[in-house]
């Protein structure tokens, strides 16, 4: 079935690309477009511009060796020339927090406008996160406008959304929980389904063995729900919504821990995890949510209720504990070491999580932000993310960046940790004691306090209550 369609992939960002490697590397002829040039010379080297493990590899064997992906600048003749266009392009937040749709209604005038030039019958497939009616009444009625066809008739449309976790996008794509198709009519979603059982299909074939050995279990077809269009805009809100919902419950509930001699946070997170109504998963405590989905997903949902005269308030709610819980880390500083008015204060991680180099709404920005309005000077060093952080986020030069990670505890008058990355997992207290006096704050809870404490470093963290 493969060899016979083809794809084309609109946005080779995070969800894009990604979604295009996996789709050649199963066979399918892929094509990832873009207006970006760079990025597309870059994807024909068989190269990334963004850090993603197991990604290189992915892009480098289905451009150079298997010869199933390409990018391109031409999309209205790559999309003419294809079956099904799968929309991944950005939709980032407005000042007012809304849903930036800018970049979607390009991508709907270009198959339009391809749709308009081609026989026979197409299917377009929206997988970028947008609020409620947007397929329906926004990319819908701009294909039939620039074609002058019909959805349903000429063009199939659904509405399927992606849930993957950056630094295990991969994993997530070949090995999803479950698959939503909001369909428009029942042959888009027939289309569609048999798609992705083919992408998904048990066969002892290079793509199995592959990933198979790579992350120990084998490809499988999860569970299809196929819906309504508005219902798969809707289920992809709620599952980012409840997920940081649940971050920001544990971290408020930390912030009441540390009131409690005697109580760790992460004790009573794992008591309430093993309560399958609750599950462990998303209760560690820290710094607060960042990233491109979380932060922009929930302000979305909140404009959007309230445009349609709801008031969100359990949302509204998320997104303040969230801003708050970053500038806890620096009160724990004041705590611990008083006025940080030319103290030097050293950050260990500057993406918002470990295995990425994405620096979009990271606590890390925050937090420095926080410090240096206190007149500290802050040092950072990460794995991944220092170029980005220099050239695409807020920090740019406002702070030092360290050539190796040893070179932060030179006079440095306290250490936070703020993205868990496994370097910092394999620090000792003798790594620590190099500083001028030795203060840790752990914004993710990895280290054990009382082996530090025993050491002679001054060890506090999130959620951490005096030890009676």
């Amino acid at each position: 079935m493969h060899k016979e369609i083809k794809l084309t992939v609109s946005g080779t960002g995070f969800v894009g690309l990604i979604t295009a490697g996996i789709f050649a590397d199963r066979g399918f002829l892929t094509t990832a477009l873009d207006t970006d040039e760079n990025k597309i010379v870059t994807v024909n080297k068989g190269e990334t511009f963004f850090f993603e493990p197991y990604l290189p590899e992915l892009i480098k064997r289905v451009v150079l060796e298997k010869k199933t992906l390409i990018a391109s600048t031409e999309r209205i003749k790559s999309i003419k020339e294809s079956d099904v266009t799968l929309i991944c392009v950005g939709t980032p937040s407005k000042s007012d927090g809304s849903c930036n749709l800018s970049f979607i209604e390009s991508a709907a005038e270009d198959i339009g406008k391809a749709l308009a030039q081609k026989e026979g019958y197409h299917l377009v497939v929206a997988k970028s996160t947008i609020v409620p009616e947007t397929t329906r009444t926004l990319i819908k009625t701009i294909i039939e406008k620039q074609s002058n066809k019909k959805a349903g008739v000429d063009f199939g449309l659904c509405m399927s959304p992606e849930f993957l976790r950056e630094g295990q996008s991969v994993h997530d794509t070949i090995f999803p929980d479950k698959i939503v198709i909001g369909q428009f009519d029942e042959k888009s979603g027939e289309k569609l389904e048999a798609i992705f059982q083919h992408l998904y299909r048990v066969e002892d074939d290079d793509f199995s063995k592959t990933w198979g050995t790579i992350f120990g279990k084998k490809v499988s077809c999860p569970k299809i729900l196929r819906r309504s269009i508005e219902t798969a805009e809707c289920i992809k809100y709620a599952n980012n919504s409840f997920l940081a919902t649940k971050i920001s419950f544990i971290n408020e509930f930390a912030n009441i821990c540390e009131r409690v001699p005697g109580v760790d946070i992460k004790h009573v997170a794992e008591a309430i995890g093993f309560d399958f109504r609750i599950s462990d998963k998303f209760l560690q405590a820290g710094t607060g949510f960042g990233g491109s989905c979380f932060p922009k997903d929930v302000n979305a949902m909140i404009t959007f209720a309230k445009d349609h005269n709801y008031s969100p308030k359990l949302l509204e709610s998320v997104m303040a504990v969230n801003i708050q819980q970053a500038k806890r880390m620096v009160q724990l500083t004041e705590n611990a070491i008083g006025d940080l008015k030319g103290k030097q204060i050293a950050i260990l991680g500057l993406s918002f999580k470990p295995e990425t180099d994405d620096m979009r709404n990271a606590p890390s920005i925050k937090i420095i932000d926080e410090l240096l309005s206190k007149g500290a000077n802050v040092i950072a060093w990460d794995p991944k993310a220092i170029e980005k952080a220099k050239k695409e986020s807020e920090l740019s030069d406002k702070i030092t960046y360290a050539n190796t990670l040893g070179e932060i505890f030179d006079n440095t008058d306290a250490c936070l940790l703020v993205t868990e990355w496994n370097q910092f997992k394999k620090l000792e207290p003798k790594d620590f004691k190099k500083m001028a006096k030795p203060v840790v704050i752990d914004g993710r809870r990895i280290y054990d306090y009382k082996k530090f404490r025993e050491e002679g470093i001054i060890c506090v963290g999130i959620g951490l209550g005096e030890i009676k």
